[in-house]
């Protein structure tokens, strides 16, 4: 019985989420309004959708383990993320705002020069594909052993769906999903926390049943220098992903840019703590697990101690958080094809018509990319160590340099490119070379200083012998005059497009608040399917119904 009200609850959440998706086709009427919201996104809500782009079942799969094999360290790595969002609010995301650009692709090319972009292009691409890969593996994993299907046709048909969901909609059609996601997550694991413990025997029956040092702030091969390691990666992660970029320019000032990073920070203080005491609670119910298995963890917990219906509803939960942290993705990698290859380089006449149509091709086509990647991931090792390890090797060198150019007048895009190069050689050769060749391989902490300590100093190195012979870039030149010819241009304003942006984001704001109270009811209707938790479920229910109105009123602002 348990079982087909869980099913039931996937299908039905899955199917509203799709006909949600479908009702944003309408708004998508150019690049501006596709890819970033007319620029007039409510700051807010890019922040909640920041948030959860960064979220996934990886979440899950991947920190779930480090919490049950190491305790409380899994929150210590988190933590660094919200230093990464503090340091970018303050610095980074209003500097992306200022720039004018509407992806980082495009600022690289104003700044860098177009040898540069396209180089970075096909780089971010690849990596995308490769990580966004591994995202889709590990919620398809999670579904298949969930509800006994094979990996392969789960993997293709979620990834069909996630591609579907970015094409038709947009910007707007993804960040409705992380808002919903947002909810949906956060009242599970509200749910699972007491059930869990109840399940240990209460609080002190937790505390006296785990190991010795689970509670250590660093454990296991998460030493200090790795925290540190990851702390500074976040800071270009957060700061320079171009996936995260998009979420500071789809606002309107550089202010609200800072706020969405803000929020951002702010989220990721108390979540950590909340995702990571279920698997950390199930150590001392089943300590068990070892190995790849420890990957199951959360799952685990989630089957023994959640009532009929939320493991349906927790499950859906994880999927399109996944499919939302996937979607943003390729809704990136679709702007830059279409507004800096197909548009820039192919077809600079393309009107709005063919570019739309040109998007979400594109759309598709990097999401079968993805799909082809998350069917060979499970050749390719655990998701933890295949997540660090991309995170490691490329990280730096790919987001260090724009980061750099944002601040700096005297780094060249020859200097650029060979700093990026050199960086991502040295960190694969101690990856992928010197463990094999001469048996001799970096601690996890190390390797992760040295993917993003070593395009640091060499872009200081460079910046410091540049200032010494007095160099300015040509580039920094040349898009300073740019700017200064645009700045005498007489830009009318297009009051029409104006009123259409301010109709797709009441829009948007209706269709969160409409979302919302369906969830409030979905979880409603359970409180009379559940045997355990029922009175938690409908005060959680009641909270989101509450929730709702939040941006109902926000609508009605914009008139």
């Amino acid at each position: 019985m348990n079982s087909i009200i869980d099913a039931s609850v996937i299908v039905i959440f899955s199917v509203f989420i799709m006909l949600v998706g479908i009702s944003f086709s309408r708004t998508g009427r150019n690049l501006k309004s596709f890819f970033a919201g007319g620029e007039a996104v409510p700051w807010f809500i890019g922040g909640l959708s920041l948030f959860m782009s960064f979220f996934s079942a990886g979440t899950f799969v991947a920190w779930g383990s480090i919490a049950y094999k190491y305790g409380w360290v899994a929150v210590t790595i988190q933590w660094t993320m919200c230093i990464g969002g503090l340091v970018t609010g303050l610095y980074l995301a209003p500097k992306w705002k200022a720039t004018g650009n509407l992806t980082a692709a495009e600022f690289i090319k104003e700044r860098l020069g177009e040898k540069v972009q396209k180089s970075f292009i096909y780089i971010f691409m690849l990596v995308s594909l490769f990580i966004k890969g591994s995202v889709l593996y590990s919620v398809a994993k999670l579904v298949s052993s969930s509800l006994v299907f094979p990996l392969v046709p789960v993997t293709v048909v979620l990834g069909i769906l996630m591609i579907a969901y970015t094409a038709v909609g947009g910007l707007w059609a993804v960040m409705v999903t992380d808002i919903l996601q947002f909810v949906i997550l956060t009242a599970a694991v509200l749910l699972i926390i007491p059930l869990a413990f109840s399940e240990t025997g209460g609080f002190n029956a937790f505390i006296s049943k785990v190991p010795d040092g689970f509670f250590d702030v660093v454990n296991g091969e998460y030493s200090w220098s790795f925290i540190l390691a990851f702390a500074l990666y976040h800071v270009f992660y957060i700061g320079g992903n171009w996936t995260f970029v998009q979420r500071y320019t789809s606002v309107d000032t550089p202010k609200s840019a800072s706020k969405v990073a803000f929020l951002f920070a702010a989220l990721y203080i108390l979540s950590p703590v909340l995702w990571m005491l279920p698997p950390m609670v199930y150590k001392t119910i089943n300590p068990s697990l070892v190995g790849l298995d420890t990957e199951n963890a959360y799952l685990m917990v989630c089957r023994q101690v959640l009532p009929a219906g939320l493991m349906g509803l927790i499950l859906t939960g994880m999927y399109f958080s996944t499919s939302a942290s996937a979607n943003t993705a390729l809704n990136v990698v679709s702007a830059v094809f279409t507004n800096d290859i197909y548009k820039g380089s192919i077809n600079p006449n393309a009107s709005d018509e063919k570019l739309m149509k040109v998007a979400r091709t594109s759309s598709w086509m990097f999401g079968f990319g993805m799909i082809v990647i998350a069917l060979i991931v499970p050749y390719i090792g655990g998701i933890v160590e295949f997540t660090l390890s991309i995170g490691a090797i490329t990280g730096g060198p790919l987001l260090a340099p724009p980061i750099w150019a944002l601040f700096s007048k005297r780094i060249s895009g020859k200097a650029t490119i060979f700093i990026t190069m050199v960086s991502l050689a040295v960190n694969l050769l101690f990856k992928m070379v010197f463990p094999v060749v001469l048996n001799y391989k970096l601690s996890r902490g190390n390797e992760m200083l040295l993917g993003v300590a070593l395009p640091f100093i060499l872009l200081l190195g460079y910046e410091l012998y540049a200032a010494s012979k007095g160099w300015i870039s040509k580039e920094y030149l040349d898009m300073k005059e740019r700017k200064a010819l645009r700045k005498l241009q007489l830009v009318e304003v297009d009051e029409e497009e104006q009123l259409q942006v301010k109709k797709q984001n009441k829009f948007g704001l209706q269709m969160i608040a409409f979302s919302l109270a369906f969830i409030a009811l979905l979880l409603y209707v359970l409180c009379f399917l559940t045997t355990k938790g029922t009175q938690l479920v409908a005060i959680i229910a009641t909270i989101v119904l509450f929730c709702s109105l939040i941006p109902l009123q926000a609508s009605r602002k914009k008139h």
